[in-house]
């Protein structure tokens, strides 16, 4: 009995639980203590200094190596574009009142810029397509009158956009107005399905921030106020489910896949994170994963994220830091 109660022993027992419980954390929260996934490209851009406004969305060109950077201020260009190595190329800022998402479409005969235009002036309230230089070349919406969700193309700051090859199209509106839906055009812009209505019930939106489209056929929205990802049939329309569990600190503000798709790049602007979780493959939804995360640097706000499909490379539109950094996979 004397030895049961040795001091000792005690101490050894406790080590080895507190060692036992160390790996159980280990375990079952892999994303602490992984070795890193990306790092940053602290050389990108060449001239930081290009940056003079609030910088809200990026958009990669991975055919032709361009990076679009879409930013807000008074008397500042509203797009840069740099080259993937970082060299500022030049900038325009026609009919550009205030960028909230920004995609870039490729064909096989040309590449086209998409922009969601939030502003309340005479441009605002509108998802524009531009060429690589700025010239407008189409208009969705009516330019400076938000409208109601009765009316497919009568956007009220309409979020993000992505543009599928075939040029279907899908647009989360709105960022805070009276719509929250999600909408998919046809390659000519006519209604194909609308989903969405204000509210926390299966298939309601509160702010839909970001969406995207994965490989096997589903739109994923960031569901921003609701502390969600809700997932979507590309066909239907239909709603095929949710992720929850992951998003308790913050709501998920951008949605983008990797370039093997094996993972989901989310920016969560209020814990300043860039959270990286397991996409799942055909069939469930299932429950989130996080399997890693990049912590920046305090006030950095990350908005809007970006993937380059060829290199990986992973873009962050920055609007505390008023910048965009590129983050490498190792």
């Amino acid at each position: 009995a004397a030895v049961f109660f040795d001091p000792t022993f005690m101490e050894f027992d406790c080590y080895i639980f507190f060692l036992c419980s160390q790996v159980l954390k280990a375990k079952y929260s892999p994303w602490k203590g992984e070795q890193p996934m990306y790092k940053l490209d602290i050389g990108w851009p060449k001239t930081p200094e290009q940056f003079t406004g609030q910088t809200f969305c990026v958009a990669v060109d991975s055919l032709h190596g361009l990076v679009y950077v879409g930013q807000r201020g008074d008397n500042v260009p509203k797009v840069l574009v740099f080259s993937e190595e970082g060299y500022f190329l030049h900038s325009w800022n026609d009919t550009v009142e205030m960028p909230h998402g920004i995609f870039v479409w490729n064909t096989a005969i040309g590449s086209s810029v998409w922009i969601t235009d939030v502003g309340t002036g005479k441009y605002g309230h509108t998802v524009k397509q531009y060429s690589p230089l700025g010239k407008l070349l189409q208009v969705l919406g009516t330019p400076g009158n938000a409208g109601s969700s009765l009316i497919p193309l009568q956007f009220d700051q309409p979020a993000d956009i992505f543009v599928e090859e075939t040029g279907e199209i899908y647009v989360v509106d709105g960022d805070g107005g009276m719509n929250n839906r999600l909408l998919k055009l046809s390659d000519d812009y006519k209604e194909i399905w609308l989903t969405g209505t204000n509210g926390s019930g299966i298939g309601q939106f509160k702010i839909p921030h970001s969406v995207t489209v994965d490989a096997f056929g589903r739109v994923w929205v960031a569901d921003r106020d609701n502390k969600r990802i809700q997932v979507f049939d590309k066909v239907t329309g239909e709603w095929l489910g949710s992720w929850t569990g992951c998003f308790s600190e913050d709501g998920p503000y951008s949605v983008r896949f990797t370039a093997d798709y094996k993972y989901l790049i989310v920016a969560q602007l209020n814990i300043n994170r860039l959270a990286i979780l397991a996409a799942p493959p055909v069939g469930s939804i299932g429950d989130c994963a996080i399997v890693h995360s990049v912590q920046l640097a305090d006030e950095t706000k990350p908005h809007l994220v970006d993937v380059d499909m060829r290199s990986g490379a992973v873009y962050v539109a920055e609007i505390g830091a008023q910048q965009v950094q590129k983050y490498v996979p190792l």
